[in-house]
């Protein structure tokens, strides 16, 4: 079902909005698992998203501010009403992909 909730361990810390933790076990734990998930109204701010695949996740309402997404797989991710200034995006996403999936809620689409 999606958007899913885990137990996975880095996913409770981006949960838990432990962003300090979740930068500093990223690099030793699994981080396969993140993809699909609810980050639903979490302030994720300071989040290394660097290398991470976040496909199909729900970032409805989250505080994302600053975060570098360039090198994040993103494809059909949802972000209706996301916080999302100061933010890089993978080149391959188009602005309206952005524009669209702000104010209306559709997932991102693009070839990476």
């Amino acid at each position: 079902m999606w958007p899913e909730i885990s137990d996975d361990p880095l996913y409770v810390l981006l949960r838990d909005e432990n962003i300090k933790g979740f930068n500093e076990k990223k690099p030793t734990l699994d981080k396969s698992n993140l993809q699909g998930k609810n980050y639903r109204g979490l302030d994720l701010r300071n989040m290394d998203a660097d290398g991470l695949d976040l496909s199909n996740a729900y970032f409805r309402n989250a505080d994302l501010r600053g975060i570098d997404f360039s090198n994040t797989k993103l494809t059909g991710v949802s972000m209706a009403d996301a916080k999302i200034s100061g933010c890089y995006f993978p080149p391959e996403i188009d602005a309206n992909e952005i524009r669209m999936s702000i104010e209306c809620g559709t997932r991102l689409r693009y070839r990476s």
